[in-house]
């Protein structure tokens, strides 16, 4: 199924830094501990060192994800256009992306914690949500784009969107508010909220004011919390939804279906 772009309204909150795309698709996962992709690694080999081996895996054993990469993300064009391997070889050629894919790679050589950190909060999160499939969760360099991508089950994190809040480059272009998510400490919790929020949406009809948005959104964090073991999230919307359960318990996915 070809995806499709959601407009997400992100809210002046924690979240604030971090783009987010919804590609719909149909797959259903199997049950399980989450691992996570490293399709980073093939990308970056491709990127700079021209390595076609590296591309055709890219495309054999990662296919949807290529095709959001290019297509969604990057927006080159079609995956099926012979020149498209071309113009995502150049883009990446500058120098300041060239040095980010190095930092990246630096970064996170070892993503053991972030794992760990994934199955731990997923599996408290299944016990809250025991219908929810777990995704397929992959790591990529995304030329700053969105953050997270989240589309037929699988959720993405540009780990260039994560490279430290006093990252030079992040200096320069964003501001102190956004660079403070842009850690690696958000990774876990963006990769939680924005797959909550891929199955239970933010609310974009007319008739819903930016309130009923943020309660939305002050639900999915204290979800998110729970499932992280700690009070990551903190606004008054967080608190509210705390309050609104301790007072009229129910359980977690009617809580989140609420309108």
């Amino acid at each position: 199924m070809r995806a499709y772009q959601v407009i997400l309204l992100m809210l002046a909150m924690a979240l604030s830094a971090c783009e987010f795309k919804f590609m719909q698709g149909t797959n259903e996962p199997e049950k399980g501990a989450a691992e996570v992709l490293r399709y980073d690694r093939l990308e970056s080999r491709y990127l700079t060192t021209g390595d076609f081996s590296a591309l055709q895996q890219m495309n054999t054993q990662y296919p949807v994800q290529t095709r959001m990469l290019l297509e969604d993300m990057l927006q080159l064009g079609e995956v099926s256009d012979p020149s498209i391997n071309s113009r995502f070889l150049n883009l990446y050629q500058d120098t300041v992306l060239q040095t980010i894919i190095a930092d990246v790679g630096t970064q996170y050589a070892d993503l053991s914690d972030v794992e760990q950190s994934l199955n731990t909060s997923l599996e408290r999160l299944r016990e809250l949500l025991p219908n929810m499939p777990i995704p397929e969760i992959y790591v990529q360099i995304g030329a700053l784009t969105q953050s997270v991508v989240v589309g037929e089950q699988l959720v993405g994190v540009s780990l260039d969107k994560y490279l430290g809040a006093d990252y030079p480059l992040y200096v320069r272009y964003y501001t102190p508010q956004q660079r403070k998510t842009m850690t690696r400490s958000y990774i876990v919790p963006d990769c939680l909220s924005f797959y909550l929020l891929s199955l239970y949406p933010l609310p974009v009809s007319e008739e819903h004011v930016q309130t009923a948005r943020d309660r939305h959104m002050g639900r999915i964090q204290w979800v998110v919390n729970q499932a992280l073991g700690t009070k990551f999230f903190r606004s008054a919307y967080v608190d509210a939804a705390a309050k609104a359960m301790k007072q009229h318990p129910q359980t977690v996915e009617e809580f989140l279906e609420q309108p």
